[in-house]
């Protein structure tokens, strides 16, 4: 009856917020504190000059990374990356309901529901897509909440930027090295087609490597591009 049936959706929906309230309070473990995001542990390297100030001697690093500012981005890569991944990026608060709807009606099929604010707040907690199913529910939830969180203490524009620092081209890590290894070019200086290449690759580093697989490579920058027309950012004649 319809009385069942509800009293099923609002003990389900009970069970929910319990879930929710467990991981925001961190029974399911830590979430990074306001201060942790603030200042994200993305394993920059370390750069060590020359005494000119110019004369780039060597690195120490875990990770091979250096940080960019956005303005230090070209706008073909943002342009191409909120295409591809996330159009309503800057329509919603972290968490996108549209995107998250298409998800499961298409099973998956029609794309993802993550916005790259959850991709970002993936990143940060370092969790792994291959695990049981109730731990990724688990996870899911802790990545909403650390959205939530960075969407209400980064701007956009911040946000992107923490985005494309911290994620990695197969052993590349962050755009600034993207844009070095595969162009021997500061990211600022991207071209559209180059900017769309590198966002392909996002999906799949490996699978899309231009030096290993450059014909898979072409097929997803052209992907890529044609989002960027479909989604109005580039005219068919760019």
């Amino acid at each position: 009856s319809v009385k069942i049936l509800l009293s099923i959706v609002w003990v389900g929906f009970a069970h929910f917020i319990m879930v929710l309230s467990a991981a925001y309070f961190g029974l399911f473990g830590k979430l990074p504190s306001l201060q942790e995001l603030e200042n994200p542990q993305a394993n920059l390297a370390t750069e060590i000059y020359a005494n000119d100030g110019t004369t780039l001697m060597g690195k120490i690093y875990t990770e091979n990374r250096v940080s960019v500012d956005y303005k230090d981005i070209s706008k073909g890569v943002i342009d191409a990356l909120i295409s591809t991944e996330d159009i309503r990026f800057y329509e919603h608060s972290g968490i996108d309901p549209v995107a998250l709807g298409r998800a499961i009606k298409g099973f998956g099929n029609q794309g993802g529901g993550s916005t790259i604010t959850q991709q970002l707040a993936k990143n940060i907690l370092g969790q792994q897509n291959r695990v049981p199913v109730l731990r990724r529910g688990i996870d899911k939830i802790k990545e909403w909440i650390v959205a939530l969180k960075l969407e209400k203490n980064f701007t956009k524009q911040e946000i992107i930027a923490l985005y494309l620092n911290r994620v990695s081209w197969l052993n590349v890590y962050g755009i600034r090295n993207a844009s070095r290894v595969y162009f021997q070019k500061e990211p600022s200086e991207l071209t559209t087609d180059e900017a769309a290449l590198l966002v392909g690759m996002l999906s799949g580093p490996g699978q899309y490597d231009p030096v290993r697989h450059p014909e898979a490579a072409l097929a997803r920058r052209n992907l890529v591009i044609d989002r960027m027309v479909t989604n109005d950012i580039l005219t068919a004649s760019a």
